[in-house]
């Protein structure tokens, strides 16, 4: 890196499966410019004992140490403790990339604070597609957008909705229909599912009127979710259809690489997409 082009500094929040392969990429040089320094997780004993085949193993911090230690923070952690990461995060001016999408909803006031301490919010597109379409419609006039996520009944399993209303997918033969309503009430009530429909409100109509289904499918062995737009620009349809992560079917394999993806924009000489 050149001076005018300093290296930039990672921590990470959280040690899942989407935390621990985005460590692996950076720690093996697959992001440029780009140097983990410090790592936190539930279980500080067992996230050592991950690390321990590092080429440059980083320190274990805690949730609130993080962004006095990085210039970019990553949160890849559970939604409960999203706060406890942004917070800091945002207050010392760094680089904030939530996985948590559906959180940041309900504390929009970080995106006002950050404007005061230049920080700087950036949601990966995650097991979405077209989200450079929405923006760029956004330009425009957005008429409608809806979201249908269908997943096999595992992937959707001890959702908070599921639970408080008493629905049982466990032994479904066909697909059912188990939410329709907006995006801000599908990420609250679905917080480790659908982070990509409050990504979609944030790039389009907002959380109150893009809309969402829900769909529980025992005939599908991937994430599936298609995206319909309707704008003064034109209409699309876009489809994923994304791999469950093998150590965890509620998020998809193509979400780590988003954020890798994400990373390597901050520091590559060229960048396609808007």
């Amino acid at each position: 890196m050149t001076a005018e082009n300093k290296e930039l500094t990672l921590a990470i929040a959280g040690l899942g499966s989407i935390g621990m392969r985005v460590a692996k990429a950076v720690d093996r040089e697959a992001v440029p410019g780009i140097k983990l320094v410090a790592v936190a997780a539930r279980d500080p004993l067992r996230a050592r004992e991950r690390l321990a085949g590092f080429n440059n193993p980083p320190p274990i911090a805690t949730l609130g140490e993080l962004a006095g230690m990085a210039g970019v923070v990553v949160e890849c952690a559970p939604a409960a403790v999203f706060a406890e990461i942004a917070g800091p995060a945002i207050a010392a001016g760094r680089i904030f990339i939530p996985l948590s999408v559906g959180a940041l909803l309900g504390h929009m006031e970080l995106v006002e604070r950050a404007a005061v301490t230049g920080a700087r919010i950036l949601v990966p597109t995650g097991a979405l597609i077209g989200l450079d379409t929405v923006r760029a419609m956004a330009e425009g006039q957005i008429i409608r957008v809806t979201l249908e996520t269908r997943k096999p009944p595992a992937g959707l399993a001890g959702a908070p909705y599921l639970v408080q209303n008493g629905i049982d997918i466990s032994a479904l033969t066909e697909a059912k229909r188990v939410f329709k309503g907006s995006a801000r009430a599908a990420a609250q009530g679905f917080p480790a599912n659908v982070n990509v429909a409050a990504a979609l409100a944030l790039a389009g109509l907002g959380p109150e009127l893009t809309r969402v289904e829900i769909w529980a499918d025992p005939g599908v062995d991937r994430n599936i979710q298609t995206v319909t737009i309707t704008s003064d620009a034109g209409e699309a349809t876009m489809t994923m259809r994304n791999v469950p992560s093998p150590d965890n079917p509620k998020t998809g394999r193509i979400v780590a690489q988003s954020v890798v993806a994400t990373l390597r924009r901050l520091t590559a000489p060229l960048t396609a997409g808007s």
